[in-house]
Formats: C-alpha cells, structure tokens, sequence
C-alpha cells in the first residue's frame, strides 16, 4: 500500500507550476493557430517576372539589417517589397492579390503613377502609400497593399475577400521610384516580418515563417539583359526597351544588364557569341551598393558589318567568387 501523503504542501508548487507552463503552452499553441498564413500577393512568379527588392528593416537603429542578416532594406522599411522587372511590365498589367481571408477597412485610388524623383513627380507628403488598402484577417491581424496602378483597385470597405481574391494591379503610386507593391503585416499596430514572425531585432535562425508556401531569400541579381546598337539610356532600360533586335550595319553590338541590390565588390561578367562562336567577354566589378544599377559593355562592328545569324548575350553577377545570377539573350540579325 502507498502511503497517504499529509498536507506538507511537498506537490504543491510542481503541480501549479506545471498547470502554468500547460497554460502558457496552450496558449502558444492557440496564438500560433491564429496565425494567419500568407500567400504571395502578386500574380507572378519569383525570380522570373517578379524578384523581391526589399525587406523589413529589423535593426532597431539607423542601420539595416534584414531577416537573413543581410542588408536588403532601407532604413525603418516597414514590409516587403515585390517588384516588377519593368514599367512595361506594370503596363501590361500584373495582379495585386489578398494575401488571406479578412474584411477591407480601407480603400485609396487615383494618385498618379508617376516615377518619384522625376520631373513632375507629385508631392505625396502623407500619403506615401498611393493607391491601396487595409485587410482585417481577425485575431489583431492586418495587411496594407501600397503602390497600386491608378483606377485599379477592384474593391471597396466592408468587401470580404479570399485569399487570391485581386484587389487591383501592380502600380508606382505614392512614393515610390520602380513598380512593385509594398506589403505590410501588422499585428495589434505592431509591424510583423512574415519571413521571420519574432518580435525581437534578431535575424536568421530557425523560426517558421508566414508565408504559405516556402520563399527563398533573395540577396540581388539580374533583372534584365539585352543587345542593342550602342549603350542604352538607364531611364529607357527602367521603363522596359523594345525588342527590335540588331542589323548588319549596326556600328556596334552592346550587351547591358540591369540589376537589383549589387553590393560592392560584385562582379558583372559579360559575354557575346556571334555564329562564328565567341565574340568578345568584359568583366566590371561595382564599387559601391546600390538598390538599381545597369553596365554595358560592347564591341565596334567588324569591317563588312555585323555577321547573319543569331547573336547571344549572356551577364552573370559575381558574388564572393561564386555565380549568383544569370540572364542570357539573343537577338536575330537577318
């Protein structure tokens, strides 16, 4: 027979202590099913017609530090930043889509779509946002979808939307200099990294995102190439160049890149095949970060002119020694 235990109070303190850390693991487990996850809010394809530019700044300070611990976030960036490769691509139209269920609070439409930085920009002072709105998904939980086109937000307060229900098109509204949507998380007014949900200023790490499928980091690359006569305007690049291809009397033959997040140091290699083979190969190291940046390089045209047949550009971004990215053209000269 067990002996009768006495009111020493011996199982007290364990019993209670064991009930709060049941307590407080219920109510993680419950905080965590309340969670919403996200799908992606742009009708598009990362790292083929859409990269992600920027993240959520989680340095407390005047630096910058994103969820990876890299540097890919201007100072206080408030969310995530999906971007088109192009302002013809933002023409053309790409959706902006509910990231999850929830109700709209707020709706805003009819800024301009205009380039800040540019001559005529509009003054946005207040709202830097543009055209976009507010989802409430329950639980303390909200989205904000900036930079949308103009006349294209497809909804209104007190619509209740779906997960992949579109809300309107990828724009350049507000402040912001390059078509991409800015999206924010909030929760209870306190802004939510969804690639790393902690609330503290810590990076990497194991920690399961929002997101509802799987988002790689993406630390920079190439987000257009091309061959053209003679070295092309960055504004022209920017707003999407025409695809008219190359003749033989061109003077010259030119291979660009246009690139996203290129740290210093980087390394852009360049490389030009005719039909005959092998052309001409250029490397360019860049000198400083910077968000946007192109380089070209190109060779005059032989005597007698370009040769018949397809020609081939191929730019690679160096990183640390290894390849990081690499976008490969053609071009047809009849």
């Amino acid at each position: 027979m067990r002996p009768a235990h006495t009111g020493s109070g011996r199982l007290r303190a364990p019993f209670f202590v064991t009930l709060a850390a049941l307590a407080a693991a219920f109510a993680a487990t419950a905080a965590a099913q309340q969670q919403p996850r996200f799908a992606l809010p742009v009708e598009c394809t990362l790292g083929h017609d859409c990269y992600i530019q920027q993240y959520v700044d989680r340095d407390p300070g005047p630096g910058v530090r994103d969820f990876a611990c890299g540097a890919l976030a201007n100072d206080g960036h408030k969310g995530t930043d999906i971007a088109l490769p192009t302002e013809a691509a933002m023409r053309a139209g790409v959706a902006v889509m509910a990231a999850a269920p929830g109700t709209v609070l707020r709706v805003r439409d009819g800024m301009a779509d205009i380039r800040q930085g540019t001559e005529g920009a509009p003054d946005v002072a207040g709202r830097d946002c543009g055209n976009g709105l507010v989802i409430d998904h329950g639980g303390g939980w909200e989205t904000q979808y900036c930079h949308l086109r103009q006349g294209s937000v497809a909804i209104r307060p007190g619509d209740r939307v779906r997960a992949g229900t579109v809300l309107g098109l990828v724009g350049m509204s507000g402040l912001a200099s390059f078509p991409h949507l800015h999206l924010s998380v909030r929760h209870e007014g306190r802004v939510v990294d969804p690639f790393r949900p902690a609330a503290d200023a810590s990076c990497g790490g194991p920690e399961r995102p929002l997101w509802a499928d799987r988002i790689a980091y993406d630390p920079g690359g190439v987000i257009d190439a091309g061959l053209a006569e003679a070295v092309p305007d960055f504004d022209a690049i920017k707003a999407g160049l025409p695809e008219d291809g190359l003749g033989t009397r061109a003077p010259a033959i030119v291979a660009w890149a246009f690139l996203a997040n290129g740290q210093a140091g980087d390394v852009v290699a360049f490389e030009i095949t005719g039909p005959a083979g092998p052309f001409a190969r250029h490397e360019v190291t860049i000198e400083r970060a910077q968000p946007f940046l192109f380089r070209a390089f190109g060779r005059r045209a032989p005597e007698g002119g370009l040769p018949e047949g397809t020609w081939t550009a191929k730019a690679t971004l160096i990183r640390d020694g290894a390849p990081l990215d690499t976008a490969e053209v053609r071009a047809a000269i009849p």
